[in-house]
């Protein structure tokens, strides 16, 4: 397997992108690959590095463990805080932005009577997770209720503080919906909250390395990312800010040995577990800005508003959010055919794949929910090939209302 880092070749800014830039993935060249935003793609120099983490740990686990790792998380911790905003000792580690949800809900005290909020286009894995704890506890989950095609950032600032009522004791919000791709305006979403006095925890499961972030700026109680996703580094990495004052009560929903040792002991340790993703974020780190940086995330916001255009233009459908609230992913949605089953989603993606083309597929409220991510590994030409299949796709065809 090569090693090659980024910038064994790059001279200027983002000269390998599209096909080029397919030899520093594993991915296979015969499928475009267009679903970055679901489970990342990670570069062979950080393959390689966790390759050498594995190696040193295996060498000497004992060892290693008890007396290198302690040290070496919280210099990922560092290179966390250094990325995205805040100190060293508010970023903890957890196995992805789920799993940093179920610890604080776990953690935060809800009584019988009390209301958890979000939206309507909050990831099913965390409706679930919430609804799970409003039954534990007694509390009641409800919904700000969004179209799937939104107009402006402010019709969700006013649906969610429409929400609101006197016994709404914790708003979990998203940064970037995962099945409409928009990026929410979460600042002035938990300033309004917060005035409610209202907990916030946002989940920016899509945000890392897909936008810049000031995480500590926007003011919420807890955020969480996925470096996984945008940022390359290893599945399983996922991390966690939690504000100076909300830590004391922030625990791991598995408890282990540093439970009783403060916020960070306990997240550092639950238990034995394959750590090397976290320590992998220095090499994502170093990929990602050898891949661009700031100006990768430049290219592939405006790659992603040109390839919506190409495809709106040639299949019809609305674009669920406007520009000013697109990153590198969009969706377009197309209304359901009455007669569609439940499962056609699913058979579409599968259609799709194989004819050789990788794409996000979902129903909500009565649209089916088609989300396009841009890579440093997209190009136009990725959008420009899917228009002819989606065209003669049956499946497709036999689902979606067409414009």
């Amino acid at each position: 397997m090569s090693s090659l880092s980024p910038s064994a070749l790059s001279r200027t800014a983002l000269p390998f992108e599209g096909e080029e830039a397919l030899r520093f993935f594993q991915l296979a060249p015969d499928r475009i690959h267009l679903n970055n935003g679901s489970f990342g793609a990670v570069p062979r120099s950080v393959e390689a590095a966790q390759a050498r983490w594995r190696a040193e740990i295996e060498r000497d686990p004992t060892t290693f463990l008890d007396e290198v790792y302690p040290a070496e998380v919280r210099r990922a911790a560092a290179i966390a805080a250094r990325g995205f905003g805040g100190e060293a000792q508010d970023w903890v580690f957890c196995e992805n932005a789920t799993s940093a949800l179920a610890g604080v809900l776990a953690a935060f005290p809800l009584k019988p009577g009390d209301e958890m909020l979000t939206t309507s286009h909050a990831y099913g894995a965390v409706v679930k997770a919430m609804r799970l704890w409003a039954q534990r506890s007694g509390a009641a989950l409800r919904f700000a209720e969004l179209p799937s095609i939104l107009d402006e950032e402010r019709q969700v600032v006013e649906a969610v503080m429409a929400a609101f009522t006197e016994r709404t004791r914790l708003l979990v919000i998203d940064h970037i919906t995962s099945p409409t791709a928009a990026v929410f305006p979460v600042a002035e979403i938990v300033r309004a909250a917060r005035a409610a006095g209202i907990a916030v925890f946002v989940d920016g499961a899509h945000t890392l390395g897909q936008i810049g972030l000031n995480v500590p700026a926007l003011g919420a109680d807890w955020y969480t990312g996925n470096a996984h996703k945008w940022f390359f580094a290893p599945r399983g990495c996922g991390l966690l800010w939690t504000a100076p004052g909300r830590q004391e009560m922030t625990r791991p929903a598995v408890p282990s040995h540093g439970t009783d040792k403060g916020y960070t002991e306990a997240f550092d340790w639950i238990g034995t577990r394959d750590v090397t993703p976290w320590l992998c974020l220095a090499a994502a780190a170093q990929a990602f800005e050898e891949f661009g940086g700031k100006r990768l995330i430049a290219r592939n916001r405006q790659l992603a508003a040109e390839a919506v255009d190409i495809l709106v233009t040639a299949v019809g459908g609305a674009v669920s959010a406007p520009l000013s609230m697109r990153a590198a992913m969009a969706t377009i949605c197309f209304p359901v055919k009455p007669a569609a089953s439940a499962d056609a989603h699913l058979k579409l993606r599968a259609s799709l794949r194989e004819k050789g083309m990788v794409v996000a597929a979902n129903v909500l409220n009565g649209f089916l929910c088609l989300r396009w991510s841009a890579q440093i590994y997209n190009s136009i030409a990725d959008y420009e090939r899917c228009t002819e299949i989606l065209a003669r796709d049956h499946v497709f065809r036999a689902v979606a209302f067409l414009d």
